[in-house]
């Protein structure tokens, strides 16, 4: 429902504020002074084309913003698209540049128009131009016609089923894919496997090695400079002590020098310490040289290895472990495969128990949709009766499509179906006596569609479930008399919706929740148009104006269409 809309620097609405009750709002005013914009400001803000020409002169933008309480399929987008503030409430606007450009914003985040409107055919309908009337689209029909035979809950099971069937038919489709490419995948998966468990891997394997190798290929130059440093640590020369004697004469020395000085004893001994550590490091060597190894066809083998492990990490992933998981995944999709016919044996089986259950299903919802199609029928053409379109005819057309992949019909024919079942309805309508039923998206526009739209939305009124409806044409064409039941078939649809009507006729607009006159006048030589909501006497002068008759007879008349309304109401409301 729309709760409040903001408007500056739209047309010829300099600053323009509003805000709005539930049931049926009445727009009135002298032809020309804004009405019309107002209702064209809240389409652009649901996601209708916006011009430069929208911009009021000598301004730079216009801008628009409106509030709406919204319906759970909204909340479903917002939540969707991380653009829900507060559940249950929206915030839409719109910036019109005067070079033509605009932006959309949904909560002050900034959206394109496909969003935009998304959202806004959620919470409005227009009707005075046929692009944006709900009902004039097909898709729609079988929608509102479900609604009205009440079968919500065999469709939200058909619709479970259908997305089951529809995913295990897509699975038994890539299984039977795989099946076909079976053998040559087998052979491939074997061989992977084969190649890479022969390899024994292991990992971290391949730095090892690369450490062994590096220690074979200079394993001579290794021993050499191992047997100097040995050599000039612990063995010497005849002429030249090695280090570990000459640093025994200085243990030595210390010694003496600690008898007659004891207060040398620290230092003797770290002398000690460091003798016993060189010690140690002529052992190593010792043990090091013992271990080098001159082996060249080592060293081959070493090579072929690291090789053989650079291949196989270069063509299963990377490295050691990445191999051996691949092997591993090529060992799990191998058993896949060779239980591929068993798996689709039972998928197979699946699919038609899910189709049999699908058909069932179908089946009554079409039985119950072609009952419902009836009631509706009958119950449109008494609203057209009533809106004075005697002979008008309306009818719900059902259709089907063959398809070997369907589900089968009550006479075992198999029909192509979706998610609503294997219906395709369409609502006809016949406007005039002796024409043939058309489909309602060949009907013309204006005042004659939309009473054809406002029977049915009489009709639909708890089965459509967009909250805010708008009626720009509705009174062209037609007299007081019409005007009169046209306004209760309008407060009836009020009941279960928002409904906006711009109208001329006072016997119409006295049935109004809210009445708003729209004027216009010139401040410091430029138009600018008001609104102001009406109640009590103001309302009664509007309407004895509308009359056409500003005086007491007028009055007195105004006042008769408002008691006449009210009496209406209150018997409704009973009732």
């Amino acid at each position: 429902m729309l709760q409040e809309i903001r408007i500056e620097n739209f047309a010829i609405i300099q600053n323009l504020e509003i805000r709005f009750d539930h049931g049926l709002v009445i727009f009135t005013g002298e032809t020309g002074a804004g009405k019309s914009i107002i209702l064209d400001a809240i389409e652009a803000l649901v996601g209708g084309k916006t011009d430069a020409g929208m911009v009021r002169s000598g301004e730079e933008r216009a801008q628009l913003e409106a509030v709406f309480k919204t319906i759970p399929e909204v909340d479903v987008i917002l939540s969707r698209e991380d653009l829900q503030d507060e559940p249950g409430w929206v915030t839409l606007s719109r910036e019109i540049r005067k070079e033509g450009r605009s932006t959309s914003r949904v909560n002050g985040r900034a959206v394109n128009q496909n969003l935009l409107k998304e959202i806004g055919t959620l919470l409005v309908d227009i009707h005075g131009q046929s692009e944006h009337l709900s009902l004039l689209n097909s898709r729609q029909h079988i929608n509102l016609l479900d609604r009205f035979a009440g079968c919500g809950d065999l469709l939200t099971e058909f619709r479970a089923g259908y997305q089951q069937f529809t995913s295990v038919r897509r699975e038994l489709g890539a299984m039977r894919e795989h099946e076909k490419d079976a053998m040559r995948m087998t052979d491939l998966l074997r061989y992977q496997v084969n190649e890479i468990d022969s390899a024994h891997l292991r990992p971290g394997e391949a730095e090892e090695l690369a450490i062994e190798r590096d220690r074979l290929a200079n394993a001579e130059n290794l021993a050499s400079l191992g047997q100097e440093a040995l050599s000039l640590l612990d063995v010497g020369e005849p002429d030249a002590p090695s280090a570990s004697d000459l640093f025994g004469n200085a243990v030595r020395a210390l010694s003496a020098l600690v008898r007659i000085d004891p207060s040398m004893t620290p230092l003797l001994e770290k002398a000690m310490s460091t003798a016993d550590e060189i010690g140690e490091i002529s052992r190593g060597l010792t043990d090091y040289l013992d271990q080098i190894e001159i082996n060249p066809r080592r060293l081959e083998q070493m090579e072929d290895r690291l090789e053989l492990i650079k291949n196989l990490s270069r063509k299963y992933g990377g490295d050691e472990q990445a191999a051996l998981s691949f092997a591993e995944n090529a060992r799990k999709q191998l058993e896949s495969i060779e239980h591929a016919g068993e798996h689709i044996e039972r998928l197979e089986i699946e699919v038609e128990q899910i189709r049999a259950v699908l058909s069932k299903n179908a089946i009554e919802l079409s039985r119950l949709r072609k009952q419902a199609a009836e009631k509706l029928s009958t119950a449109v053409e008494q609203q057209l009766q009533d809106l004075h379109m005697e002979g008008a005819r309306f009818a719900v057309d059902f259709n089907t499509e063959p398809d070997p992949n369907g589900i089968p019909n009550i006479d075992g024919s198999f029909l192509r179906f979706d998610s609503t079942g294997f219906d395709l309805v369409q609502f006809l309508i016949a406007p005039n006596p002796g024409e043939g039923l058309k489909p309602m998206v060949s009907i013309a526009s204006g005042g004659e569609t939309s009473r054809l739209m406002l029977g049915l939305k009489n009709v639909l009124a708890h089965a459509d479930d967009i909250p805010t409806l708008i009626f720009d044409e509705i009174d062209q064409g037609i007299g007081g008399r019409i005007g009169t039941t046209v306004g209760e078939k309008l407060w009836q649809v009020a009941r279960a919706h928002q409904v906006f009507c711009v109208t001329h006729l006072p016997q119409l607009a006295a049935f109004g929740d809210q009445h708003l006159t729209v004027r216009k006048h010139v401040v410091q030589e430029r138009t600018v148009t008001e609104t102001q909501i009406l109640s009590g006497s103001d309302r009664i002068e509007e309407l004895a104006a509308m009359l056409g008759s500003p005086g007491e007879t007028g009055i007195e008349s105004a006042r008769s269409l408002l008691t006449e309304a009210a009496q209406f109401t209150r018997q409704a409301t009973v009732g």
